[in-house]
């Protein structure tokens, strides 16, 4: 049988914490397994304007990409204030000087601030190079959002190609080769660039099946507890119909009325306002409640 109590908010808790977990995968082959889906492309700075499907050249381990649209993608969402100063391209932006509302808000002179929003991985000034000659090649690692979770934690990226040859990240989104900065990496959106010249084999990273590549990824759990209060005066009567009497119908047994008498707690169910069974704990051993002082059971559920 069992026995309702409403819990309040001040008992229940949420609390987030990350977790993490390393990732190796070695050889061209794995890391295109649908189970993993890390795709190598390479993107280049096509002449002309229009995008043709029929002839324009595909990239990726697939060739599901096209080399223009690989090239443009990336020069968009990481690399518009880039393209004349390494240090960004910065324009006169107006400061808001916020109202009562919006009718009240108001612009009043001006600052020098970045006119795109490139996903910086860190607040530190530091130079990002894209190359914008026609013809020019990119290159790019993309880990799908199940492998890395919410982001790649920093300072976890190695990419290798054959033994001596190794991409880093330095923890401040710059991608190292021998030590020379060769592109950036976007840890919440599990990307690596390839941008300088300084990577003369380009097409090796991009196409050797001779390859590794591991990280480590990074999850927010959250994790319920609710904390379940028996007062003294709670629950000190059982509710087992194996304490009625059979020989006399509505009678329980004598010793379920001494004053010595504690039933035992054995299970904890969660329901919901229409009193849907939602979660079910066992305790390890049955516990008896107590007519002298309060006891807490504290449930704990990760989501």
């Amino acid at each position: 049988m069992s026995a309702y109590k409403q819990l309040l908010t001040s008992d229940i808790i949420v609390t987030p914490f990350e977790v993490h977990k390393d990732f190796t995968f070695t050889g061209g082959s794995s890391l295109v397994d649908p189970s993993v889906g890390i795709d190598r492309l390479l993107g280049q700075n096509l002449d002309g304007t229009l995008f043709n499907p029929d002839s324009d050249p595909t990239t990726g381990n697939l060739g599901t990409q096209y080399q223009r649209l690989v090239y443009s993608s990336i020069k968009e969402l990481y690399y518009s204030n880039y393209l004349s100063s390494s240090y960004s391209d910065n324009v006169n932006l107006p400061i808001l000087v916020p109202g009562r509302d919006t009718e009240g808000d108001r612009f009043v002179g001006s600052t020098q601030n970045p006119q795109y929003y490139n996903y910086s991985q860190t607040t530190l000034t530091y130079p990002k190079y894209f190359p914008t000659s026609s013809g020019a090649y990119v290159g790019a690692i993309s880990i799908p959002a199940r492998l890395f979770g919410d982001y790649i934690n920093p300072s976890t990226f190695v990419f290798y190609n054959g033994i001596a040859k190794v991409l880093t990240d330095d923890g401040e989104g710059n991608i190292l080769y021998n030590s020379e900065i060769v592109g950036n990496i976007f840890y919440s959106h599990g990307i690596i660039t390839i941008t300088s010249t300084l990577l003369s084999d380009l097409f090796n990273f991009i196409e050797s099946s001779d390859v590794t590549c591991s990280f480590q990824s990074s999850y927010t759990i959250y994790e319920t507890q609710y904390k379940c209060t028996i007062r003294e005066n709670e629950y000190n009567f059982t509710l087992n119909p194996s304490t009625i009497s059979g020989s006399t119908e509505g009678t329980t047994y004598g010793f379920v009325t001494e004053s010595y008498f504690s039933p035992y707690i054995t299970t904890i169910g969660l329901y919901d306002e229409q009193q849907n069974l939602l979660a079910v704990g066992k305790l390890a051993q049955p516990l008896p409640s107590s007519p002298t002082t309060d006891t807490t059971i504290l449930i704990n559920i990760d989501r």
